[in-house]
């Protein structure tokens, strides 16, 4: 009896085990394999065919890259995957009992939309934190923020930006005008509300503020390609 509790405990050891080195292993492959997501994943179980188009992160509008990373997370050049300033002030605001939002970035987003699930949890945002450390020391700026761009949610079954500005504009997404691109980049945040093509009054403010903060704060670009950067 005791050999046999043994023996499943050493099983159930080793399942959690190969599960918590998958995302570490498929990370370093990403690294040259374009990834697959969950989010879309799911979307097609759910008879829902979704639309991607990949494309490389040298054949996007400069306009709409630099947008994203204004718009969702503007320190994406600074810190390592996880903004520790904003992650303190998320725990203060828990132990306050308060709900707290806004401290996910980029990486923390590509973390969560190939490896985990999308509801909100603190077990999720136990998980995110040191595989978004790991997807930064293992994958080049450029590398995620191109993986973010081609499986960020645009709208209802579009995923990708290539998609995105085909669906909304009918151009390539490497033919972005500067307006454009912040229509776009601005939707993140709340796709299934927010509509490039018809922006409410609220989603026109967050577009002014992110172009004002574009113009003046090119630092935020440092890390990016030399073609990219304004």
């Amino acid at each position: 009896m005791r050999l046999a509790i043994a023996s499943l405990c050493g099983l159930l050891a080793s399942l959690v085990g190969l599960l918590a080195a998958t995302p570490l292993v498929l990370t370093v492959i990403y690294a040259v394999i374009d990834p697959p997501s969950l989010a879309i994943l799911r979307s097609e179980r759910m008879h829902q065919p979704a639309v991607q188009i990949w494309r490389p992160l040298d054949d996007m509008s400069p306009y709409l890259v630099r947008a994203v990373v204004m718009s969702e997370d503007a320190r994406f050049c600074l810190h390592w995957g996880v903004d520790l300033g904003q992650m303190r002030i998320v725990v203060a605001k828990a132990l306050d009992g308060q709900t707290p939002r806004g401290a996910s970035t980029i990486t923390m987003q590509v973390v969560k939309n190939l490896f985990l699930w999308p509801d909100r949890s603190y077990v999720r945002k136990a998980l995110e934190v040191p595989l978004a450390f790991w997807m930064d020391l293992v994958l080049s700026k450029d590398r995620v923020l191109e993986i973010y761009l081609n499986i960020a949610q645009w709208g209802s079954n579009v995923f990708g930006a290539e998609a995105a500005a085909e669906r909304y504009f009918g151009v390539a997404s490497a033919d972005l005008t500067r307006e454009q691109a912040l229509a776009m980049a601005t939707m993140l945040p709340a796709p299934s509300v927010r509509h490039p093509l018809s922006p409410s009054r609220r989603h026109r403010a967050v577009m002014a503020h992110v172009e004002k903060e574009l113009d003046r704060a090119p630092w935020v670009f440092t890390c990016l390609p030399e073609r990219i950067r304004p």
